[in-house]
């Protein structure tokens, strides 16, 4: 990638930005998109017909060929499903993106069925046989995707059964996935006014009081989003028993010992690892008690789950400036470009040209993310409230946007997609460079500094924390599922017993919070996602204590990590770029420490 000196310029927006989805399509009326789709499914039929029955006489060569045709087939699908997707996101209320969507995701599981077979049958090779294909010259590229193929060839299913499944998915558990999102998308909430006067009525608008001073209005901030979902409580257990249910049939049909187990297997995390870092997190519970603790004596007052992401500030206290879009996009761009320019400018296109939607409105999706399109780039979703938090959030998922950028040079499409442990180092690596920037830039400004200080603690108490915790919840609700369904009560029950330990006596749960649950996405779309982000969390301070220690001699090896991908095993990946190994307890143990540090430096400071 080419290095350049010059430094990103000052961006100008007058309200929060919405994206340009025009590299991907114009529209639905677009002809290139029907043009698209049935050149995609053609291409599909004659893959099919070449090389259905014959993998096991191709020769390194050819078979390096065909996962081109391959990549090429999955680019192009991947194009057909963003443009739709992204439409719905910003607007869960658009009938026709609804439409095209199932269309698309229809059309794509045809296609998937049509060109799974090669796959199997490089599975069914015999062991000698695949060993020397993924040992041939021709296939080095390939080298770590034909390793996981190898991997999970005990899983796998016959070519009927595996194109069934593919199907049923678009009725059965996607279809209640779906279900969910088009549900939550379609409510309305309470409005509620806030200390500067103005009234929230959205999710965003909600969930961004409670970070806000005023603890009359965090308090009913809180309470409509949380009656919407005591309302539809039952609907939304049903969704997650139904979802529970069909991977427990899939774990019978495939040989998983549980839904956990395969999702390990899927993220090629070990399961040392993953209950190193469910002990580890559990271990220091301490940590969040006695910094709610102290929040609480600060305050004056003990601490409600409302209250948790509350600024440091008494009510009658002046609260923090608004910080509009532009000033947050230009803060972040000032915090990545002390760490290297080249990488500041690449973000700075992001919001040149249009790839980011920011705006807040009624039924755009909650929650915010990065879409990636292998061969094109990223697109960005979040609701800019005008506060700190949201200029983290920006600097998160920019974080993955880059990460991409840097795969999307170097990677061909089979190796674009970093295991989940490795998809979130970038996010919160570019999270820290944007808190140290700050505190760096509000020495004098100790309201400032303190509620930065506080901001980014809780939230690494909320990506060690509670993301552990919500995948404890999982554990439960797969383990249930596994001899039988359950009802609502069970998973309220459990989110409160899980959510008490974690508290202890530091903060008061309000008995709203036992349909909160229903609010986290990942539980639904993909089980056993969120500790993923603890043991990331872990990862990406180890990567900022190295970088801190040696300079800009951190950075090629970090982005050789970046540029990885999938293309190696994560865990070798993170020892051979950027001498991190996770397998270690020591490096859990090391970033809880660091955190523990910060907390003695805030205690210091009260």
């Amino acid at each position: 990638m080419v290095q350049t000196s010059e430094a990103p310029q000052r961006l100008q927006f007058d309200s929060p930005q919405e994206w340009d989805l025009s590299d991907l399509y114009s529209g639905f009326d677009d002809p290139q998109l029907a043009a698209d789709l049935e050149a995609l499914q053609q291409k599909a039929d004659r893959f099919r017909e070449q090389y259905r029955g014959k993998v096991a006489e191709l020769n390194p060569e050819a078979i390096a060929t065909c996962l081109q045709e391959l990549e090429a087939i999955g680019q192009k699908s991947g194009y057909l499903y963003a443009y739709p997707a992204l439409v719905f996101a910003a607007d869960t209320r658009n009938s026709e993106a609804k439409q095209f969507l199932d269309k698309v995701m229809e059309a794509i599981a045809g296609i998937e069925n049509q060109i799974l077979f090669f796959d199997l049958e490089l599975q069914q090779l015999d062991p000698e046989k695949l060993a020397s294909v993924q040992a041939s010259p021709a296939l080095a590229e390939y080298r770590h995707y034909l390793q996981r193929i190898a991997e999970l060839r005990p899983y796998k299913l016959s070519e009927e059964v595996e194109q069934t499944r593919n199907q049923d998915s678009l009725t059965g558990r996607q279809a209640f996935i779906q279900l969910r999102s088009v549900h939550l998308g379609e409510q309305e909430y309470e409005p509620v006014i806030g200390s500067d006067g103005k009234t929230a009525t959205t999710d965003p608008e909600l969930s961004a009081l409670l970070f806000r001073p005023g603890a009359e209005p965090r308090l009913k901030a809180y309470r409509s989003v949380r009656q919407v979902l005591e309302r539809h409580n039952s609907l939304y257990a049903y969704i997650i028993n139904a979802i529970a249910r069909d991977h427990r049939i899939e774990n019978q049909m495939r040989g998983y010992q549980s839904t956990l187990h395969k999702q390990l297997v899927a993220d090629e995390v070990s399961e040392p690892v993953f209950r190193a870092i469910m002990d580890g997190t559990s271990s220091r519970f301490d940590l969040f008690q006695r910094y709610y603790h102290l929040k609480g004596k600060a305050l004056g007052h003990k601490i409600r789950i409302c209250d948790i992401y509350a600024p440091w500030t008494k009510e009658e206290d002046e609260p923090l400036p608004a910080i509009d879009y532009a000033a947050g996009a230009n803060l972040l761009l000032k915090a990545l470009e002390q760490f290297d320019i080249n990488y500041a400018r690449r973000a700075e296109e992001f919001f040149l040209k249009n790839w980011i939607d920011a705006k807040v409105r009624p039924g755009k999706r909650g929650g915010a993310f990065c879409a990636y399109s292998h061969g094109k780039h990223s697109y960005l979703l979040l609701s800019y409230t005008e506060d700190y938090s949201s200029v983290f959030t920006l600097a998160h998922e920019m974080g993955h946007a880059l990460h991409f950028v840097w795969i999307d040079k170097a990677q061909s499409y089979f190796n674009s997609n970093p295991p989940l442990v490795l998809a979130e180092v970038a996010s919160t690596f570019n999270e820290l460079l944007l808190l140290d920037y700050l505190l760096e830039n509000a020495a004098n400004n100790k309201t400032l500094r303190q509620s930065i200080l506080t901001r980014q603690l809780e939230d690494w108490f909320s990506l060690l924390f509670r993301q552990s915790t919500i995948s404890r919840l999982e554990l439960a609700i797969h383990d249930r599922a596994a001899s039988g369904s359950f009802d609502r009560e069970f998973v309220n029950q459990k989110w409160m017993e899980l959510y008490q330990n974690l508290c202890g006596d530091a903060v008061e749960l309000l008995s709203e919070h036992q349909y909160d649950w229903a609010r986290i996405g990942h539980i639904f779309f993909k089980p056993f996602y969120c500790y993923q982000y603890a043991a990331s969390h872990i990862v990406s301070l180890a990567c900022y204590e190295k970088y801190r220690q040696t300079g800009k001699d951190f950075i090629p090896g970090y982005m050789d990590l970046l540029a990885a991908g999938s293309s190696i095993n994560q865990v070798e990946a993170l020892r051979q770029y950027v001498d991190v190994d996770l397998e270690d307890t020591a490096t859990i143990r090391s970033a809880l420490d660091y955190i523990e540090r910060l907390l003695d430096q805030l205690e210091a400071t009260i």
